[in-house]
C-alpha cells in the first residue's frame, strides 16, 4: 500500500481520535495491511478481502475501510487481536449490528471485531435467580425469543431489539421502560470484558467495580463487553397498547411526568411529536387494528403541532378480565384530547418488536439504507418547555423525515457510578430526532437541510445554556468532549489510561489520539 498523499494526512488529523497527555504513541502509517495478523492463532478466522461491509453502518454517512475484520469463535481470539494490535500500533473496533450513525464502530486500517460471531455461545439461563449470561455480540429480539421459553424477559429494552448487547451496554439502552426500571446499563449483573491490554477480566459491583462501571456507557473505550449477565424478570403474556393526542405541550409533560412518578402506572411511557401534518393523521395510529374508534380514525389536524402519548399495560392473560378497569382508571385522571383514544391488544413480542415491522416496510420500499442523521438529546426538566418553544415552534417545520420521540425517565434509576452522562435533574427528557434523508434530494428532506437543523438545535441548547446531554455523543474535538463529561472527564481519563493505556479501543468516537508521525 503506498504512503498516504498529502489529502489522507489532513483526513488522518481530522478524523483521528484525540489524545491523552500522558501517552506518546509514534505511528507509521506506510503499512500494507499489516500481514502478521495472518500469523496469528486463533480459533476464528480474518478477513482481508471483503471488508466493505465493516466501513458502513445505520447512519450511512462516514465510511473508513479497515485492513481487517475478525471473526472470532472465542474470546481469545478478541484478547489475542488486542495483544497484537497494541504491538503493531493497530486500532481496534467491536462491531455489533451496524447500527451506529456517525461511524463509531469504524476503524481505519485498522482491525474491526465481527461481534455477532461470538453468538454461537450458548445462553445460559438461571431460572431461580433470574438471570441469563449471554454473548457480547447476542441481540436483544434472540435473548427475548429465548428467555420466553422460561417465563422470564429482560427489565430494561431499547425500541429497537435487533441490536447487540455490547452495543448497547456500550451507550445505556434507553425505552419507554426506563423511567422505572432505569436504562439497560442499570440491569446488568456482569460483565466479561476483554480491556485494551488484552486482559481477560470478569467484572461487577463486588469484583473489578471499577472496570465494571467505567465499561458500561462508556463508548467503548476501556474494554469490549464479550459476556454479560442480564437481570430477568417473569415475562407477561400480552400488551395494551395505546396512544392518545394532546394539541398542549404543558399539559402533554405534566401528565407523563406524572405517570412516571406514580407507584401504580403504566409499565411503558414514551410519547413523540408530530409537526404541520395536516389531514387524517393515519401514520400515528398506523400499528393499531382497523376496528379502532371511527371517531379516532377521522381526527384530523389543521397544521397544529400535537403530541402523542403513547402507553403500555403489561399482563398476563389469566388476569385479562382486570386489565380494561385498569387502564381505564389509568387513563381518567389524564388530560387528552378524549376522541382521540385508540387501544389495542397484542402480544408482548409483538408490542417489543414492534419497530421491526417498520423496517421490513423500509427495507422492501428501498429506504432502509438511506442516511439516518440522528439526534438524540437529553434535556433537563426544568429547560423542556424553553426548548419545545423554540425547537418544536421555530427550527423544525414538519416531521415528515422521521419520527421525534420525546418522554420523561428518573434520574435515581441511573448509576451514578458508570461513564453516562445525563443532566443533573431529578427528571430529564429524552428527545430523539429520528430523520432520514433522501440521498439525491437538496431540498427539506435532504441531508445538508436536515444537519443544519441539528447545528441550530444544538446551537440553540449551548447559547441558552440549557444543561443538555447528547446521547449517543458525537464530537471531533477534546474540547467537545471534556465539555461533554464535564465533571466525570478526569476520571473517564483516568480510566482510559488504566484500561486502555495504548489508546487502540474504539477509535470512530474520536476522543483519545495517537500521536502521529509522518516519514
Amino acid at each position: 500500500m503506498r504512503c498516504p498523499h498529502k489529502k489522507d494526512l489532513i483526513f488522518i488529523r481530522t478524523f483521528g481520535i484525540l489524545i491523552l497527555s500522558c501517552i506518546t504513541i509514534k505511528t507509521n502509517l506506510c503499512f500494507s495491511s499489516n500481514p502478521s495478523l495472518k500469523t496469528l492463532n486463533v480459533d476464528g478466522k480474518f478477513e482481508f478481502d471483503d471488508v466493505h461491509t465493516a466501513a458502513k453502518d445505520f447512519g450511512n454517512r462516514f465510511h473508513y475501510l479497515p485492513a481487517a475484520i475478525l471473526h472470532p469463535k472465542s474470546v481469545s481470539d478478541i484478547a489475542i487481536t488486542i495483544k497484537h494490535a497494541g504491538n503493531s500500533e493497530l486500532a481496534v473496533a467491536a462491531r455489533g449490528h451496524g447500527h451506529s450513525l456517525e461511524g463509531q464502530a469504524q476503524v481505519y486500517q485498522g482491525v474491526v471485531v465481527n461481534m455477532e460471531s461470538l453468538k454461537s455461545f450458548e445462553m445460559e439461563f438461571d431460572e431461580e435467580l433470574k438471570f441469563v449470561d449471554v454473548s457480547g455480540g447476542e441481540l436483544w429480539i434472540d435473548i427475548l425469543n429465548q428467555s420466553l421459553k422460561y417465563g422470564l424477559a429482560p427489565k430494561s429494552w431499547t425500541d429497537y431489539l435487533h441490536l447487540t448487547v455490547g452495543g448497547t451496554l456500550s451507550n445505556g439502552g434507553i425505552s419507554g421502560q426506563a423511567f422505572r426500571h432505569g436504562p439497560q446499563i442499570s440491569n446488568v449483573l456482569q460483565l466479561e470484558v476483554v480491556t485494551g491490554k488484552g486482559d481477560v477480566v470478569n467484572c461487577s459491583k463486588a469484583q473489578n467495580a471499577d472496570l465494571f462501571h467505567g465499561v458500561l456507557g462508556g463508548l467503548g473505550q476501556f474494554g469490549i463487553i464479550t459476556k454479560a449477565r442480564i437481570a430477568l424478570e417473569p415475562a407477561p403474556d400480552m400488551v395494551k397498547w395505546i396512544r392518545v393526542l394532546y394539541s398542549d405541550f404543558e399539559t402533554f409533560t405534566r401528565d407523563q411526568e406524572h405517570l412516571i412518578s406514580a407507584e401504580n402506572t403504566f409499565d411503558y411511557i414514551e410519547g413523540f411529536v408530530i409537526i404541520n401534518r395536516t389531514g387524517l393523521l393515519n401514520n400515528w395510529r398506523s400499528s393499531f387494528n382497523p376496528q379502532d374508534p371511527v371517531q379516532a380514525s377521522h381526527f384530523e389536524s389543521d397544521g397544529r403541532t400535537l403530541f402523542c402519548l403513547e402507553l403500555a399495560k403489561y399482563f398476563k392473560t389469566s388476569k385479562k378480565d382486570n386489565i380494561n378497569e385498569e387502564v381505564m382508571r389509568l387513563l381518567s385522571r389524564l388530560r387528552y384530547i378524549s376522541s382521540t383514544l385508540f387501544v389495542s391488544e397484542v402480544s408482548y413480542i409483538q408490542f417489543l418488536d414492534r419497530v421491526h415491522v417498520s423496517e421490513v416496510k423500509l427495507r422492501s420500499k428501498g429506504l432502509w439504507e438511506v442516511p439516518h442523521p440522528w439526534l438524540n438529546l437529553l434535556v433537563p426538566k426544568s429547560k423542556i418547555q424553553n426548548f419545545a418553544q423554540e425547537v418544536f415552534g421555530n427550527i423544525l417545520t414538519d416531521t415528515s423525515n422521521g419520527p421525534i420521540l420525546i418522554y420523561p425517565v428518573n434520574k435515581s434509576k441511573w448509576d451514578n457510578r458508570t461513564s453516562a452522562v445525563i443532566p443533573d435533574e431529578d427528571i430529564f427528557y429524552l428527545v430523539a430526532f429520528l430523520t432520514s434523508a433522501v440521498p439525491s434530494s437538496t431540498g427539506t428532506d435532504g441531508l445538508e437541510h436536515i444537519l443544519t437543523q441539528n447545528r441550530r438545535i444544538l446551537e440553540f441548547c449551548k447559547t441558552e445554556r440549557l444543561g443538555v446531554k447528547q446521547y449517543l455523543p458525537h464530537y471531533t474535538t477534546q474540547e467537545e468532549w471534556q465539555a461533554h463529561f464535564g465533571s466525570q472527564w478526569k476520571l473517564f481519563v483516568q480510566r482510559k489510561s488504566a484500561y486502555d493505556p495504548m489508546a487502540i479501543l474504539a477509535p470512530g468516537h474520536r476522543i483519545f489520539q495517537k500521536a502521529i508521525s509522518f516519514l
